[in-house]
């Protein structure tokens, strides 16, 4: 077994500005670890994963190298980065790869995809494909959302016996089914034979057109609109659904959410993850991630759902709820800071209040999902959690309410609804 990880590359992650800027999107800390990480901590656990494989077109920099050494040492299993020479879709890209996938006897592999959150269920996709008695179909995690979100996602049909996809359509106009795509697929080495025929096609297709400019290439293959779509009804390709949390992380505002969803599964898999309530240290509420670097106040109230990062100061009388805070910053005595990414060695003055607001799914609605909404609606921003960008210095007695700053911003004042360039 093996496992691929897609991670895209630096012209994608917009809508996670401006964090991207200071460190690729996959290693942002989601409830105190890389969001990559997580994806890795799961195929590690599958008995019988040879090799997990990191796919982009990020440059191979300092913290990405940092980041595979480590992961390789706490998880014992060569994890390695290929870099693709352009950005080739979901599918374009383990095609180019086919040769390093394939080495040494795969006989299945995952895919996943980085800018998701999940509890990863691969062991039971493992044993759905099993009880299917077909060991050369395919399986895609799907999950259940509700009739309006769907139209967000790839929408799914199955036949409600076997489970095997009928129809497939990526983001329809008009509403298809309830069952959604959750970006984590396993595959055998046949897929590339399907994948190959999409290639081929888009060969075809290009040298008919003659006036394409060249921008287009054959390479560049989408697993689920060119490949999935083809597949649905040939018996094939089949859905395990999983009732398990699973939401995309798309905007920074969805990793507050995501980071909830780890801090709650942390109970379970890794309870010495999780802040507890000490004499003479702050007050913890719910789940909480505090680094073991990071100075806390005992007066201090954290929770619930806050994960603070590596070196982080937290003064006298300081509240923080729902909200990440990156390694190095410090909350000055009597802060407030709710729904809020605080970033990098940003620093916030005493008695100011930095707060957003949460775009969290339906509380009512079991199936809800996080919409990823756009930045301006009617040409205002906007009300989301509230971003500072790296070594951002808020002054003391403002307020900042649903805000983006950018990197390096000294503010003088209060703002309101506004990005600060």
């Amino acid at each position: 077994l093996k496992a691929v990880i897609l991670i895209g590359g630096p012209q994608k992650g917009t809508r996670f500005r401006p964090l991207s800027f200071e460190v690729p999107k996959p290693l942002f800390p989601v409830a105190g670890v890389p969001m990559v990480q997580h994806h890795i901590e799961a195929c590690a656990k599958v008995p019988g994963m040879k090799e997990i494989l990191l796919m982009g077109f990020y440059q191979p920099n300092e913290p990405l190298s940092r980041f595979l050494i480590s992961a390789q040492q706490e998880f014992k299993i060569p994890i390695r980065y290929l870099q693709e020479y352009a950005a080739l879709g979901t599918g374009g890209g383990i095609y180019h790869f086919r040769d390093q996938i394939l080495s040494g006897g795969a006989e299945a592999f995952f895919v996943l995809n980085a800018d998701v959150c999940s509890e990863f269920p691969l062991q039971e996709m493992l044993e759905f494909r099993q009880q299917q008695g077909d060991m050369h179909s395919f399986v895609i995690l799907g999950t259940t959302a509700n009739r309006t979100q769907a139209l967000n996602y790839g929408c799914i049909v199955a036949n409600a016996d076997t489970q095997e996809v009928q129809h497939y359509v990526e983001k329809p106009s008009t509403f298809v089914s309830e069952i959604i795509n959750c970006g984590i697929y396993l595959f055998t080495p046949a897929i590339f034979q399907h994948i190959g025929e999409v290639f081929q096609r888009n060969q075809q297709e290009l040298a008919l057109e003659e006036s394409s400019n060249g921008w287009q290439r054959a390479e560049v293959i989408r697993l689920e609109q060119d490949v999935f779509t083809a597949l649905a009804g040939s018996g094939k390709l089949y859905v395990y659904k999983t009732d398990g949390f699973w939401s995309q992380i798309k905007s920074a505002g969805s990793a507050i959410y995501a980071s909830r969803l780890y801090l709650n599964q942390y109970s379970k898999s890794h309870p010495e993850r999780l802040a507890q309530n000490k004499p003479g240290g702050p007050v913890i509420r719910g789940n909480v991630y505090i680094h073991p670097t990071a100075s806390i106040n005992s007066t201090a109230v954290l929770g619930p759902n806050v994960s603070i990062g590596e070196g982080v100061t937290v003064g006298a009388g300081v509240r923080v709820r729902e909200s990440i805070v990156l390694h190095g910053a410090s909350l000055h005595d009597h802060t407030c800071v709710l729904n809020t990414i605080v970033g990098w060695d940003s620093t916030i003055g005493r008695w100011a209040r930095v707060e957003g607001t949460p775009s969290d799914p339906n509380p009512n609605d079991p199936y809800a999902k996080i919409d990823s909404e756009t930045l301006f609606r009617d040409g205002r921003l906007t009300p989301s959690i509230t971003i500072l960008g790296c070594s951002v210095t808020i002054p003391a007695e403002v307020v900042i309410l649903n805000s983006i700053v950018l990197p390096h911003k000294e503010l003088s004042r209060s703002y309101k609804n506004q990005i600060i360039l």
